[in-house]
């Protein structure tokens, strides 16, 4: 192999270097191809990444390389020649390149031949030796671009490929396909190659070993037959030398017998398919030759081998069928010695089921049929032998699958199959018909159908008919006779019979002659067959059969049979026949519509039947048969169509009057009772007829007797035959009534009437009768015959015997459900019977009062809460018929009726939606109560009657139960259309009546019930009428049509019924009057809650929709709205309604604002969840909630000024006395809801102002959080805790800072922890203070509106308001300053320093500071108020609030004063500033030590001296101090310490005290050593006045400061000279030292310890220093 590659490829590069060499010059083609070649590459690549999809850049760049070819196509296709010869590019590049390459020749046609040379090379290489490497896809488009090429330039790609195709040496497989695809397109051009090229593939058939080269092979000989066979059949195009089709079946058959023999054995499946599917081309050529024919036929067992492997059977058998015909149409059959192998081996597989990988068994059973067909054509006696022999297997499959090719072959097309081989077949049906078994039989019956459709129908004469017949009865019996354990039998049996039926059609359809045994058959089938639903074809054949046999001689025959009878068979009687069909005609549509096929046959049998109606009948039964397909079972009505056969034999016996006739037909309509199911609708129209035909007996006495025998054998316990049975009795009636009378009066006696012996099972020990039962059916036979009597007959029977019967019957019984409505069905027939009377006169029913009477106690007696017969309704009818007949109900019993009644129904619980008698039941009764209500309230109705049942009915109209609302609307409906009838305008309805009555209905509209809606739509409308009639308000066309159209609406989907309610609310509106609207309101809002969510929401609509159009007009009701709104509010659960009963709030208030906040505002504390829900609402609309923000305030600013005159409605309201503390729940409710968004800005000053005067009011005596007058009312105890004004004032201002989004801010009030210190009364002060500060940082723009607010309530007499705002003024911001108010401001706080009230002078002072902040550059020109005001605050040594803030002020006016501006003033603020550092309270102390540090910093040249001595006098409690308690105290200790250093003068002391930056215990320890070292050398006295006022702090009254100064006195000790140890007093240093072992604190304890071991050692050198110690 490797060798022939390498010769393969010396001839190829041989071959391109005979070709003349590529263009190199063609101005920059080749570089355009290459890049645009580049595009489809990476676009390629995206596509294989990102999966498919459009590919629009890889197209386009496709197109501009054929449009660019277009101009220049050899430059172009050398260039794309030139990229397939670049080495190793990619299979996508390649097929790319293919691709282009087949547009442009597509598109150009002829090219240049060195062009077409040199690709035809390149692909031809490519194709032939790519897919060793790379597959097939580059070798396939390679291929398919030569094909291209050849359509153009044919020779030169056939001399290519024929080049490479060589006898005995097996060539490449896609030069085969290659040849293949040019014979399929140039079939002409390619006839001249085609015998050598088959000649060469023949050579490397042996060669060909690989599965896939002999698929190549077989697939291209299947290609080059179709070649052939379509050249053949276009000789006359063809221009090349003519190619006979003999020479082309010569060349082929050595290349079938190969295929056949050796290749079809090969175990490869693919290449098994591959060669039976390239056998039928070739048959096609070879099957025409005779001598070749012959010898395909020897290869025929090598096909039927093949059905035992894997192959698909249909391939083989199409192969098969294809010979099997050829030889029919040829006249040449196969030979007889493989018959039985092709028998056997074909009807195995229609004898079997086919294996589940035959996925083609459908069509290969059809092929196998021709193929039979075909046999049988040649060999019908072989066949016909063959299948006799499989059917005497006694396999089921086996016999099924012969009969179904028996009846293929006798269904065979023309030509038909001959008469031999009809009979033939026919003798192999005969030998099964022996057997039983479902599918056998289909299948021979079958085959008799298709003999008699195939023009064979003498054949099946005698055995076939009677084979029909015999099945016919036999499926009957089988299905009238059914087990319902053997369900796939039945079903097998119901296809017999539908086969069997079609076989009948089909044979009483084709087969004229017919016997009359068949005909007696078909006859007598249809009176005792009890599987009624093949009596429909079996009629219509029998109808056929008369039509035909009427026009031969056989009618006499017929005729004949109904006087005499068959020798075989017993015929039925005229009178039998029509029972039969009468009776099976009552369900006309039954069985394919067998009323119409029976009326046809009583007609074509009419003259047989009974001559004397024939005529009759040839008029009526046309309009029967009319009636019935003019309709369908779907459409008719089943008692107009008994009415029509009543009237139809009412006319037949008519004809026939004076005979036996009508006396016969009863007989037999008697015999028939028990052939039929109970219930059914024949056996209830058997009933009807049987009573006509008796009505009209001449013959009393038969008649009798036949009632008599009807009674003994009925089974009471059925009801349906019980009812039959008694319409039989009143229909008899009609003519007879002293018979039937007579016939019951009898029965009663037999039966011995006592009540002892009512059991007579002698009679019928199958059905033993109950006593009640008979008691009940005797009870309606009366009431029936009373029905049906005649009218003078009537009037002398009613009382007795008919109704005194009835009577005894029922209270002679133990009174059970079926006795109670037999003899309620009773009272209303004979009830019903009287008023049709036409003359009654002066008629009084007797038993009335008795009858009334029963009546009632069954309806009281019934159950309250269940409905489980229709007594309770069939009791109400009757009431209601008896109260049509004379004596009438007097009131007093009608309205004990009524009130009974309504109470025995209306709660009972509607039934399931699946129970459908039930349901039934609840309609009936609801329609019997309207109907007795209407009877006996006629005459009782006026408007107080109505009210009085409209109250009656409102505890049902306003249940929870659905069912009970949709009654008692329905009651409602009834009463209006009552009293509109009866009272109309005559009496008009009383003030507010209206409302309430509209009030109780209007929520029904919503109803969850469409037809409790309807109900109220139609109730509103009756009062909208009445009311507009009796007022002669407006009320015109357009509103009744509006209102017309919301009643459609409320029919339609349960969303859209709350906006129809409110359209009827808007229609109704404008009839009320202001007092008819409150009134409604009222109602509305009383019966919230009673109901469900729908009905509320529908209360609300109509609340809303009322306040909407009136609410301008109730400004004098808005209290009395309100009032009731608010009083239900709380009982209201559901969140939407209580919405919308909000929302009408908020209406009213955005009209009558003071008097709905007045009302709300008076409500009491805690706040219930129904107020902060409106609030809610309030705080949802913006613009409204700031209206109320205003107004909330105003109330609460109300306090602080003088009370005003009211001069309108709205200024009582305004002025009217609420509590502060819910005007402050409820501002603190709306800025904690209102929209985020809205950060109120603008309303800032007002409410921070607002809540500042309320703080300020509360912090005094008079702050006691109050205790309202309805709190007292209803709690004994005081309001929560944490519902008081101070807090929730506070929160309130919590919640409108974090509305500002500075969380900085919000973070920073937390931190400082100014919430705290505002609800502290001791550190209110400072809170506000610390607040007031913040406030100004941040909220830059909105200082001038809160300085206006404070300047104008600094002058407020209230105290309290005076102090906040004062304390407002705290804030350190230029905005008095700018806005022009610093003066007046300074003047006001000057004032408030001198009043007495301590608070008031602090805040004052803080804001006089505050000002050195704000207004800097003013300071200077009020220093010395701001300085004398200070001063004088620190020297009350009574206040310390006042000293630390005179301090804190000053530390903030000494930032904006120099050393000359404060003159005498400095030494008196440093004297009393100093007196502060050992203060007991830290804040003096703190702020002491900041104020010494501000003055250290002012300190210039004139005053350094003075203050050099101030800070040695204050320089040890300043080293004490920087460790005190308070942390803040010893850091600005520390500073101030440090601050002072230089005043010292030292400069080592300096660089010390520079590096000490902390207040670490080391970093400061190390300080004073260096301290007192410094002073040693300098000062030592100092240093030793120091440890003397050191030791004074020991006593002191913080720990911290007791051990800081007994380190500090170590340290001096150790630092301190001999000199001035000897002056020390050891004994007094020690005892107070000793002293502090005893101290509470163990650091204290410590400290002294080591200070006293200090001592000792100091004692110790002064004592060595001592003169005389050595």
């Amino acid at each position: 192999m490797a060798e022939a590659a390498i010769d393969s490829n010396e001839d190829l590069s041989q071959e391109t270097e005979d070709l003349e060499p590529l263009e190199r010059d063609d101005g920059g083609t080749f570089q355009q191809v290459t890049n645009l070649l580049n595009i489809m590459d990476s676009e390629s690549a995206k596509t294989d990444t990102a999966g498919a999809g459009p590919d629009m850049r890889k197209t386009l760049a496709s197109v501009i390389i054929t449009e660019k070819a277009t101009t220049e196509t050899c430059v172009v296709m050398n260039a794309l020649i030139r990229c397939l010869q670049v080495p190793q590019i990619s299979t996508q590049r390649r097929i790319n390149i293919y691709n282009i390459l087949q547009e442009i020749i597509q598109q150009e046609g002829e090219l240049e031949e060195p062009c077409v040379q040199r690709l035809v090379a390149i692909a031809s290489q490519e194709m032939r030796e790519l897919p060793k490497m790379e597959g097939y896809v580059t070798a396939e488009v390679a291929s398919d671009t030569l094909v291209a090429l050849s359509r153009n330039h044919f020779s030169l790609v056939m001399y290519e490929l024929q080049h490479h195709l060589k006898p005995l040496d097996l060539t490449d497989e896609f030069v085969i396909i290659t040849l293949a695809k040019l014979a399929h397109g140039n079939v002409f051009e390619f006839m001249p190659y085609m015998g050598i090229t088959l000649a060469t593939i023949f050579t490397m058939l042996r060669l060909a070993n690989e599965a896939k080269m002999r698929q190549v092979i077989c697939g291209a000989m299947e290609t080059f037959c179709e070649t052939v066979q379509f050249y053949l059949k276009h000789l006359e195009d063809s221009v090349y030398p003519v190619m006979t089709e003999e020479q082309f079946a010569i060349k082929l058959f050595p290349m079938y017998r190969y295929f056949v023999t050796v290749w079809l054995k090969n175990h490869n499946p693919e290449v098994k398919l591959g060669v039976i599917k390239s056998l039928k081309p070739m048959l096609n050529l070879l099957l025409p030759n005779d001598d070749l024919r012959e010898q395909v036929y020897d290869y025929i067992p090598l096909l039927l081998a093949e059905y035992q492997g894997s192959l698909e059977a249909l391939f083989i058998t199409q192969v098969l069928r294809q010979i099997l015909e050829m030889s029919v149409i040829t006249s040449t059959p196969v030979p007889p010695m493989q018959l039985n192998t092709i028998f056997t081996e074909l009807h195995v597989q229609v004898c079997t089921k086919a294996p589940a990988q035959q996925q083609y068994s459908s069509q290969n059973l059809m092929e196998i049929v021709h193929c039979f067909i075909a046999l049988a054509r040649s060999y019908p006696k072989e066949l016909m032998k063959f299948f006799l022999s499989q059917t005497e297997m006694s396999k089921e499959a086996t016999r099924v699958g012969t009969l179904t090719l028996i009846r293929a072959v006798v269904s065979a097309d023309e030509p038909r199959m001959n008469i031999k081989t009809i009979y033939l077949a026919i003798r192999v049906v005969k030998n099964t018909l022996s057997d039983t078994r479902s599918k056998v039989r289909m299948a021979i019956l079958r085959i008799i159908g298709q003999l008699v459709l195939s023009g064979f129908q003498d054949r099946i004469k005698g055995w076939g008919l009677k084979y029909v017949s015999v099945q016919l009865t036999l499926s009957t019996y089988k299905l009238t006779n059914r087990r319902e354990s053997y369900y796939q039998r039945d079903l097998e049996e119901k296809m017999v019979h539908k086969v069997t039926m079609d076989i009948v059609r089909i044979i009483t359809s084709s087969v004229s002659g017919m016997t009359n045994e068949f005909w007696v058959r078909l006859l007598c089938y249809i009176m005792e067959t009890d599987f009624t639903e093949a009596l429909t074809p079996i009629c219509i054949s029998l109808t056929n059969l008369a039509e035909q046999q009427l026009h031969t001689e056989d009618v006499q025959d017929v005729q004949a049979s109904w006087s005499g009878r068959s020798r075989h068979v017993d015929l039925p009687t005229p009178h039998k026949l029509l029972a039969r069909l009468l009776v099976l005609m009552s369900s006309p549509y039954k069985g394919e519509g067998r009323g119409v096929a029976m009326l046809n046959l009583l007609r074509i049998l009419s003259h047989s039947i009974a001559p004397a109606m024939a005529d009759m009948w040839e008029l009526e039964i046309p309009l029967l048969v009319k009636y019935l397909e003019e309709h369908t079972e779907f459409t008719w009505n089943q008692k107009t169509w008994e009415d029509k056969l009543i009237q139809f034999l009412r006319n037949s016996l008519k004809k026939t009057r004076g005979s036996n006739w009508s006396l016969r037909l009863s007989k037999e309509l008697n015999n028939q009772i028990e052939s039929f199911d109970s219930p059914s609708l024949e056996k209830g129209f058997l009933y009807r007829a049987l009573g006509f035909t008796l009505a009209t007996g001449l013959e009393a006495d038969k008649v009798e007797v036949l009632l008599l025998e009807l009674l003994y054998k009925t089974d009471y316990g059925n009801d349906f035959d019980r009812e039959g049975v008694i319409l039989c009795f009143g229909l008899c009636a009609r003519g007879q009534v002293n018979t039937v009378l007579n016939v019951l009066h009898d029965f009663e006696e037999r039966i011995q009437e006592s009540e002892q012996s009512w059991q007579i099972g002698a009679w019928r020990k199958d059905h033993p009768w109950r006593r009640e039962t008979v008691k009940s059916a005797l009870m309606v036979m009366y009431s029936c015959v009373a029905t049906f009597c005649h009218p003078q007959m009537l009037l002398s029977h009613v009382d007795k015997p008919l109704t005194a019967k009835i009577i005894h019957h029922y209270t002679s019984s133990c009174q059970d459900i079926c006795l109670k409505m037999a003899f309620m069905k009773s009272v209303v027939q004979v009830a019903d019977a009287i008023r049709n009377i036409a003359d009654l006169e002066d008629f009084q029913f007797a038993q009335k009062t008795t009858l009334t009477a029963i009546l009632m106690a069954i309806i009281k007696a019934e159950p309250v809460y269940s409905l489980v017969s229709p007594v309770r309704a069939m009791a109400m009818d009757a009431l209601w018929h008896m109260s049509k007949v004379k004596p009438f109900y007097s009131i007093e019993e009608n309205s004990e009726l009524m009130d009974v009644c309504i109470h025995s129904l209306i709660s009972l619980q509607p039934p399931g939606e699946d129970n459908e008698s039930s349901k039934t039941l609840h309609t009936n009764a609801l329609r019997s109560l309207q109907q007795l209500m209407e009877g006996l309230m006629q005459r009782q109705l006026d408007p107080k009657g109505l009210q009085e049942m409209v109250h009656l009915l409102e505890k049902w109209i306003l249940s929870e139960r659905e069912w009970e609302r949709e009654k008692a609307m329905k009651l409602h409906v009834h009463l209006m259309q009552i009293y509109v009838q009866s009272i109309g305008v005559c009496i008009p309805l009383k003030l507010g009546q209206f409302g309430t009555l509209v009030g109780l209905i209007a929520p029904c509209t919503c109803d969850s019930h469409k037809r409790t809606r309807l109900a109220s739509m139609d109730v509103l409308s009756s009062l909208l009428d009445l009311h507009a009639s009796q007022t002669c308000s407006s009320w015109d066309a357009s509103k009744e049509l509006e209102l017309a159209r919301c009643k459609e609406d409320l029919q339609g989907l349960d969303v859209e019924i709350f906006r129809t309610s409110a359209r009827i609310a808007k229609v109704a509106c404008m009839q009320f009057n202001c007092d008819e609207v409150v009134s409604l309101i009222q109602k509305l809002c009383e019966n919230l809650g009673a109901m469900d969510l729908q009905h509320d929401q529908a209360s609300v609509t109509w609340i809303g929709t009322f306040l909407q159009m009136r609410v301008k007009e109730l400004e004098d009701k808005v209290a009395e709205i309100l009032g009731a709104i608010l009083v239900h509010l709380p009982t209201v659960d559901h969140l939407e309604v209580r919405g919308l009963l909000i929302e009408g709030i908020l209406r009213l208030a955005h009209y009558h604002q003071e008097t709905v906040l007045t009302s709300l505002l008076r409500q009491p504390l805690p706040m219930e969840s129904h107020l902060i829900e409106v609030w809610l609402a309030v705080a949802d609309n913006v613009p409204f909630a700031r209206m109320m923000l205003h107004a909330l305030m105003g109330r609460l600013q109300v306090r602080f000024t003088p009370r005003a005159n009211a001069t309108s409605k709205a200024d009582i309201w305004r002025l009217a006395a609420v509590d502060p503390l819910m005007t402050l729940c409820t501002i603190h409710l709306l800025i904690e809801k209102m929209d985020q968004d809205d950060k109120l800005q603008d309303l800032f000053p007002d409410l921070i102002y607002t809540f500042l005067l309320q703080l300020s009011s509360s912090q005094g005596p008079e702050a006691v959080s109050p205790v309202l007058k309805t709190w007292r009312l209803i709690h004994t105890g005081t309001l929560p805790e944490e519902m008081n004004l101070k807090r929730i004032t506070i929160k309130s201002m919590q919640l409108l800072f974090k509305r500002l989004n500075s969380e900085r801010l919000v973070e920073t009030l937390e931190e400082q922890g100014v919430w705290d210190l505002l609800e502290s009364g001791s550190t209110f002060l400072q809170g506000v203070g610390l607040l007031a500060r913040l406030y100004i940082q941040n909220m830059e723009g909105y200082g001038r509106r809160l300085s206006e607010l404070v300047l104008r309530g600094m002058d407020s007499e209230v105290l309290g308001c005076r102090v906040s705002s004062t304390m407002v003024c705290f804030m350190s911001d230029p905005v008095l300053y700018q806005a022009k108010l610093l003066k007046p401001a300074v003047l006001l706080l000057e004032k408030g320093v001198g009043q007495q009230d301590e608070a008031l002078r602090v805040l004052s002072l803080r804001a006089l500071g505050n000002m050195a902040l704000g207004a800097p550059k003013k300071v200077r020109r009020y220093r010395k108020l701001l300085l004398e005001k200070c001063l004088c605050s620190l020297r009350e040594p009574s206040s310390t609030s006042m000293s630390s803030e005179a301090m804190e002020a000053l530390a903030k006016i000494l930032a904006e004063l120099r050393e000359g501006d404060m003159g005498s003033f400095f030494d008196a603020v440093s004297e009393q500033c100093r007196a502060f550092f050992d203060s007991e309270s830290e804040q003096l102390r703190l702020k002491a030590f900041l104020l010494f540090g501000k003055l250290a910093k002012v300190v210039r040249i004139s005053k350094k001296h003075f203050f050099k001595e101030e800070v040695k006098k204050a320089w040890v409690p300043l080293m004490l101090h920087c460790q005190d308690s308070c942390s803040d105290a010893a850091q600005a200790c520390m500073a101030t310490m440090y601050q002072c250093v230089h005043f010292w003068g030292w400069k080592a002391l300096e660089d010390s005290s520079g590096r000490s930056d902390a207040i670490g215990g080391d970093q400061m320890t190390v300080f004073q050593m260096t301290f007192c070292s410094i002073l040693t050398q300098k000062k030592p006295a100092v240093l030793y006045s120091f440890l003397l006022e050191t030791m004074t702090y020991v006593k002191s009254n913080f720990s911290r400061i007791r051990l800081a100064s007994c380190d500090l006195a170590g340290i001096i000790m150790k630092q301190m000279s001999a000199h001035y140890l000897k002056k020390l007093d050891f004994p007094a240093l020690r005892n107070s030292l000793q002293e502090l072992q005893l101290d509470s604190d163990p650091g204290v304890r410590r400290a002294a310890l080591e200070t006293l071991k200090i001592l000792d050692t100091c004692s110790q050198h002064r004592l060595l220093a001592s003169p005389g110690v050595s």
